[in-house]
């Protein structure tokens, strides 16, 4: 071993929402651990989604909802309340409602993160070091993980968990690229996009979440004039709503495992609660809690089945917009400057001016040409590992350490969050937690998901 390698305990690939999560657990424990983050950027707990510095890009659930203490769903609420009492994020009276059912900007919600951090530090014997690089191959042994560093350093601990985060499709190098990103703007960059000609027609790939988001940062840049979205369904995400209490159908219910079975059974439940005057959104909040079991238990015909048929429908339904994100969608819609169309992106097409694509609207068999003066891609997530052109991922399915999760949704492993080699042999070595489980659980990427799996896997690493 070099001099210069640092030893820890447990290192934690990645430093966003997951990897700071899994700290704060590791810190609660008895016992006294070295703990190594390893993240490129300057902050600890922000990661892709929470490095947002605009207040309108704000999170879709609201305070009740995104509590990062998996013992404690009022944590968020109560860390608001004595954030706004002493002056901080005073546009939270725009939204007219309690603060529990605030929506707050994601930077902010960063910030809560880092503190929740701070805090779990200062009261714990073990030590946490952000170490400021990207990891870029990693190699196991029986008794321990060697980690190489961006910088040429090199890390040695006893285990490693791969807390990656998310891969948006616009800020992620592709294996095999498109050059969708090379051509598009950032959804994000509010500044990039205050160079656009107000008036002038935008291009957006795409219309979940991260559409709404770039919509948010068009209107905050200053900009005036159309914007056309195109995906494939077509589908908007429908605005969150505090839909009331609902009976836990599914709970009493074991029965209910097919896709097609599940959907019967949800539509019932929807129509039930609408015919009583009730939320739709009430019966639906409930499949929530059932998701990880249900996915799990799917045979890969039925997964494949529900990512074919039902994923769009679940996608909007169930990643809902903040209402306020949602009202500035509506009125551009509502004013003629927005339009969702149907249609399958076929590619870029080589232009003199502005960009122009290649769409395929649905029912149609010729491929249109499309012309705007700029572009977004608002694709969503890369959960497919092998399509990544980072360095570690690259490097891992290279010397076997992982292999693609269920549907190529992630890695593989095990219900502890355990890595399953090429051989699909458990590591005793190597972990994962949040997105990267994508493909063993489906909903691995919210808050909630986040600090449970935090929970679970602090305490499977201090057992060994």
């Amino acid at each position: 071993m070099s001099e210069s390698t640092r030893v820890a305990d447990v290192l934690i690939i990645g430093g966003g929402l997951s990897g700071t999560m899994l700290a704060v657990q590791l810190l609660r424990l008895p016992g006294t651990r070295r703990i190594l983050i390893v993240e490129p950027r300057a902050e600890l707990g922000r990661g892709e989604a929470y490095s947002a510095v605009e207040l309108g890009h704000t999170l879709n659930g609201n305070a009740a909802r995104m509590s990062v203490d998996p013992d404690n769903a009022d944590d968020l609420t109560q860390w608001l309340t004595d954030y706004i009492s002493a002056g901080g994020w005073p546009e939270s009276n725009q939204q007219h409602v309690p603060i529990s059912e605030l929506f707050p900007p994601r930077g902010l919600f960063g910030l809560y993160a880092q503190q929740r951090l701070a805090q779990a530090k200062a009261l714990s014997t073990s030590s946490v070091e952000h170490i400021r690089a990207e990891g870029v191959d990693l190699q196991v042994d029986a008794t321990s993980v060697l980690l190489t560093l961006d910088t040429g350093e090199q890390l040695r601990g006893a285990c490693a968990v791969l807390a990656t985060g998310m891969f948006p499709a616009a800020r992620t190098p592709q294996t095999e690229s498109t050059g969708l990103n090379a051509a598009a703007l950032d959804p994000w960059d509010v500044p990039a996009m205050t160079r656009l000609d107000p008036q002038s027609t935008v291009l957006i790939i795409g219309s979940g979440l991260t559409m709404v988001d770039a919509v948010v940062s068009l209107e905050q840049a200053g900009h005036r004039g159309p914007i056309e979205v195109f995906s494939r369904h077509g589908l908007l995400p429908h605005v969150r709503r505090q839909p009331p209490s609902w009976d836990d159908f599914l709970a009493a219910d074991h029965s209910l495992s097919s896709p097609r079975q599940l959907l019967r059974e949800v539509r019932r439940q929807c129509q039930l609660a609408l015919g009583q005057g009730t939320d739709w959104q009430a019966p639906l909040d409930t499949v929530r809690g059932h998701i990880a079991r249900l996915w799990s238990q799917a045979s890969e015909a039925q997964k494949r089945q529900f990512v074919r048929h039902v994923r769009p429908w679940w996608e909007s339904h169930h990643h809902r917009s903040p209402p306020l994100s949602a009202q500035l969608v509506a009125r551009l819609q509502g004013q003629g400057r927005l339009r969702i169309q149907a249609a399958s992106f076929k590619g870029l097409v080589p232009s003199q001016e502005g960009v122009a694509i290649a769409v395929r609207y649905r029912g149609e068999d010729v491929i249109t040409q499309v012309l705007g003066a700029a572009l977004i891609n608002s694709s969503g997530i890369e959960y497919d590992w092998r399509r990544v052109a980072r360095p570690l991922p690259r490097q891992l399915l290279k010397r076997g350490l992982i292999q693609p999760g269920p549907l190529a949704l992630g890695i593989a492993a095990d219900a502890t969050g355990a890595v399953l080699d090429a051989h699909g042999q458990v590591s005793q070595r190597l972990f994962a937690m949040g997105p990267p489980l994508r493909g063993m659980w489906w909903e691995s990427t919210a808050v909630t998901d986040v600090a449970l799996q935090a929970k679970a896997l602090a305490a499977r690493l201090t057992q060994r």
